[in-house]
């Protein structure tokens, strides 16, 4: 693949500044994004990379690369997840959806395997600010490969409310 994103250093994921993202209020009007379907075994993606190197190549082609990468994921159950990579315009042949709302954000670092405990602190965070969440999606910030050329694998938990 080409280089994705010119502030990139691995020809591949841009390095992730938490800062913007971390224990803030977004709000989303009709983002787009383009959807896709990874299987799962309890939560362990098994597709993952050829679902993202397909979508990629397609929004490539199209060149509807977003400005700055968003892929949420939402792990709505043991068995798959939806995957919503921003785009930044329709794309013939691909499943398209708008997400509007306002989300809670909160960042994360550490192994993937602390999902779990990040969902929870995601949900005592939601509350605390006398909130109730709709829907939670997982911000994946950067690939493995990135993560670990940068030292630090970063994952943004958005709840809506």
């Amino acid at each position: 693949m080409d280089k994705l994103y010119e502030n990139s250093q691995t020809g591949c994921c841009p390095r992730f500044d938490p800062e913007p993202w971390d224990e803030k209020e977004v709000t989303f009007e009709d983002k787009l994004f383009v959807k896709d379907q990874v299987r799962s075994f309890f939560h362990i993606p098994l597709n993952f990379g050829k679902v993202m190197v397909r979508n990629m190549e397609m929004i490539q082609r199209a060149e509807a690369l977003a400005p700055e990468p968003l892929l949420l994921s939402d792990e709505k159950s043991l068995w798959g997840a939806d995957i919503y990579i921003a785009v930044s315009k329709e794309i013939p042949d691909a499943e398209m959806v708008r997400i509007s709302g306002t989300f809670l954000t909160k960042v994360f670092e550490g192994p993937y395997k602390d999902a779990g405990k990040w969902a929870r602190a995601m949900t005592d965070y939601v509350k605390a600010k006398a909130k109730e969440m709709e829907k939670m999606y997982f911000f994946y910030t950067t690939c493995p490969k990135c993560a670990k050329f940068y030292g630090k694998n970063y994952t943004v938990l958005l709840a809506k409310v």
